[in-house]
């Protein structure tokens, strides 16, 4: 998350949109050019996760927030609620919920939670 965080302040300020989906696409190509198997709006009975990311022995399951708007804890309540990782429950592997929380002045991530 440390470099993650580095490579979004890297990022010039005028191609930054400030929205949600602008974090979610780098994001995403952060992971599909590491070579890790991930998604984005991953959709469940309930909704849709922003990112998830499969590895061997882990699931990680990511949830996206802008600190204006809320918070890494309500991203964490939200794939809670939403059961986001209920679809992976049948498996052995570990399932790990991330929430992140962009924040929208500094462009990049603020804070975040993993439980």
């Amino acid at each position: 998350m440390l470099r993650l965080r580095a490579l979004f302040s890297d990022i010039p300020y005028e191609l930054n949109d400030k929205t949600e989906r602008h974090y979610q696409v780098i994001f995403y190509l952060v992971f599909k050019l590491m070579g890790q198997f991930v998604q984005a709006e991953v959709r469940s009975a309930k909704g849709r996760a922003d990112a998830v990311v499969s590895a061997k022995d882990t699931v990680y399951v990511f949830e996206f927030k802008l600190s204006d708007k809320s918070t890494a804890e309500k991203a964490l309540e939200q794939i809670d609620g939403k059961g986001y990782r209920i679809p992976y429950t049948a498996g052995s592997r570990k399932l790990v919920k991330i929430g992140v929380e962009f924040n929208r002045v500094e462009r990049t991530i603020g804070r975040w939670t993993i439980a």
